[in-house]
């Protein structure tokens, strides 16, 4: 009987080891936030974004990955998602870090997010390099990444795409009283 029990934990180490035995990274849930987030066992690094060295699928198949596909409203009603938000002249704050006084129409804010649309496609890297440039928001300086949120918490039609979207997948053009944006889902 003991021995079967000794085989039975090393095989349970072993199955629970050998996949992040590549990457190092697993997804945990937080205790605090009620929310997934990624850590890597090898650095004791931990990141709410999933790394971006890795694809979906290496994500999918990551020890503790259930916890990513709780619902589409994410661990405990929380989501976790970045933009690229373009402003215009009828946005409710037609200001940002890098203009004071933001006149172009939003027909011209959706046609400049158009182009920075079909430079993404579906790559997070580039989508995180184009935020970090050209995104009208504060969140800019963290790639467009604005932290876990629950409903309730942003403009409506912000709040029904991103809780519409699956863990890293991105949103067509949404419009809201702040301006134009692209929406990455990342937990």
């Amino acid at each position: 009987m003991v021995s079967n029990r000794r085989l039975l934990r090393s095989t349970t180490i072993c199955l629970i080891l050998l996949p992040t035995q590549s990457s190092g990274w697993e997804i945990r849930m937080s205790n605090s936030k009620g929310i997934p987030y990624y850590f890597n066992a090898a650095t004791k690094q931990s990141s709410w974004d999933a790394p971006s060295e890795l694809s979906d699928d290496q994500i999918k198949s990551l020890p503790g990955s259930q916890y990513l596909s709780g619902g589409s409203s994410g661990g405990a009603g929380t989501i976790t998602a970045s933009h690229l938000l373009v402003k215009h002249k009828d946005s409710r704050r037609p200001s940002s870090w890098k203009e004071a006084n933001i006149t172009r129409s939003k027909e011209e804010a959706t046609d400049i997010l158009r182009g920075y649309q079909a430079q993404v496609g579906n790559s997070r890297e580039k989508f995180e390099e184009l935020a970090s440039i050209h995104s009208d928001c504060s969140s800019h300086s963290q790639k467009g990444n604005l932290g876990p949120f629950s409903k309730g918490q942003m403009q409506k039609p912000f709040e029904d795409a991103a809780f519409g979207l699956q863990v890293g997948e991105f949103s067509d053009i949404i419009s809201t009283d702040s301006g134009v944006h692209i929406i990455l889902r990342t937990a």
